[in-house]
């Protein structure tokens, strides 16, 4: 995180991608280092902004706190958040809601809770990337049993409560195969009933 390192970092990726700028850098999970983000990343990025080296810098992490800090103090154009905002964990609204009211993007990623919220009902289900907890479990076996009343893949709700939120830009998922690929445009584009939402617990008004 330090000036030295951002302008490392970039030079070794234009060089990898055989280009002379980039659309969006994002200063990656500054969790245990934000005074240093702060003081020596962020400002680099930005007078890289201004020199058209980048096009957009944002931040990406799973914890929303940091990101509300760094909204609310920053001029970012957009931030990566990851499994803060989700049908299972909602804690993120603050930061939507503020980026909502600052014009800045809001990219989303880990709305499957790292699997769980993809499916439920597989053997070893995780939630943020370790075994789900039982009362989570429940909760998105539940949820599964509520989509399936209403004749929708519980994934297909996952993938469209992060699209409705108005500051979010982009949800993004992550595939193993062109197969999940697929059946992750399918779950974005499907029509959904509006009954399923209030079905699910989920309030009309979005952050």
């Amino acid at each position: 995180f330090t000036r030295d390192g951002v302008l490392r970092s970039l030079e070794a990726s234009l060089q990898r991608l055989g280009m002379d700028r980039l659309d969006i850098v994002h200063v990656h999970d500054p969790d245990d280092h934000e005074t240093l983000a702060r003081d020596q990343a962020f400002p680099t990025l930005f007078q890289l902004r201004d020199e058209g080296v980048i096009g957009r810098v944002g931040c990406g992490m799973n914890q929303w706190q940091m990101l509300h800090r760094f909204v609310a103090d920053l001029p970012l154009d957009c931030v990566l958040l990851a499994g803060r905002w989700t049908l299972l964990d909602r804690s993120g609204a603050p930061l939507l809601a503020l980026c909502g009211q600052r014009g800045v993007d809001v990219i989303l990623g880990g709305v499957f809770n790292s699997g769980l919220l993809a499916d439920p009902a597989a053997a070893g289900a995780t939630f943020d990337y370790a075994a789900a907890p039982p009362e989570l479990l429940a909760q998105a076996r539940a949820m599964a049993a509520t989509c399936a009343e209403f004749r929708v893949p519980l994934a297909a709700a996952a993938v469209q409560f992060a699209m409705r939120a108005p500051a979010v830009s982009t949800v993004l998922v992550g595939a193993r195969s062109a197969e999940e690929i697929r059946a992750d445009a399918s779950y974005a584009t499907m029509t959904l009933p509006d009954d399923l939402w209030p079905a699910l617990g989920v309030p009309r008004a979005d952050p």
